[in-house]
């Protein structure tokens, strides 16, 4: 159970970021925990898996991307082999993942003309992909990446961006609608996508979305499929994780009777998104219950 527990925590106290390194990260526990209880008969061998896999979807409640993932490895519990079914779905997977990242690069840089300026914000693996897919086939562009308080994934993306070659600039959050001119298109990642075309993204994301609708300026999410949350078609609200006060600031005893709040995530509404890029191809907000009833309509007959 250790690889579990550690991948918990790492998910947890984010060491592991971004909705498709956490997925991955999940199904890689799983298997490797797998592989160390074979010896277990197949009863107790899914007891135990299904106890780590309810372990790992309550490290972040917000990201579907878990819990999707735990699903599609735990489907391979009920095929005759379980034990090689578990393996098996959870490295099919983790190259599907990777191969989906790859193909919503492809996509979505046909989205981006020679010249762009692009806004990005948080750390998005499906987004940062887009851009570079872009600037490999020759594009002239230039990027904003906002700081992304409070944890600052923003310098992270910043970096990866700048390794490629790519011209980027960091600004605050807060100076978005100030720069929103320069720009030609935004493009963002999602954490999860509703039944109704709303995007759960990091805190900030719909006040740029807000600015960009306000500005003309086209409004872009990356998601891959399994970023869309199934049980949204019947009902279900996502939960908005809210993180410990002291990313915002240290308390060091000044600031006792101030009231601190930080929430990791906020909800786009589906008027302000132009287009989804995913892996199968790039819809309409309105589009999203085409996606979960194609892939995850299994789960509204499940508990």
């Amino acid at each position: 159970m250790d690889i579990i527990k550690e991948t918990y925590e790492k998910i947890k106290n984010m060491e592991v970021r971004g909705a498709g390194r956490i997925a991955r990260a999940a199904a890689n526990a799983l298997k490797e925990y797998a592989e160390t209880i074979m010896h277990l008969d197949d009863e107790e061998f899914k007891k135990k898996i299904l106890e780590a896999g309810e372990l790992l979807r309550s490290a972040r409640p917000t990201a579907v991307s878990l819990p999707n993932a735990v699903k599609y490895v735990l489907n391979g519990l009920k095929d005759e082999n379980p034990k090689e079914s578990v393996i098996k779905k959870a490295e099919e997977f983790i190259i599907s993942s990777k191969n989906a990242t790859k193909n919503i690069g492809k996509i979505g840089a046909k989205r981006i003309r020679d010249g762009y300026t692009i806004l990005t914000h948080c750390n998005s693996e499906a987004a940062i992909e887009v851009i570079k897919t872009a600037y490999h086939e020759g594009k002239d562009i230039k990027v904003f990446c906002t700081e992304t308080r409070p944890r600052n994934q923003g310098y992270l993306t910043a970096k990866a961006l700048c390794d490629e070659g790519i011209d980027v600039t960091l600004i605050v959050d807060s100076a978005v609608r100030y720069f929103i001119k320069e720009v030609d298109i935004v493009v963002v990642g999602a954490d999860a996508i509703t039944a109704n075309g709303c995007l759960v993204n990091k805190i900030g994301t719909s006040q740029i979305a807000l600015i960009a609708h306000e500005a003309r300026i086209p409004f872009l999410t990356a998601a891959e499929t399994y970023k869309f949350h199934p049980k949204t078609i019947v009902g279900e609200l996502i939960e908005i994780e809210e993180r410990n006060p002291e990313e915002v600031v240290e308390f060091e005893g000044k600031y006792k009777k101030i009231k601190i709040r930080n929430p990791a995530f906020d909800v786009t509404p589906s008027q302000y998104i132009d287009a989804i890029i995913t892996e199968i191809g790039l819809i309409p907000p309105q589009g999203a219950w085409y996606i979960i009833e194609k892939y995850f309509g299994w789960i509204e007959h499940e508990q």
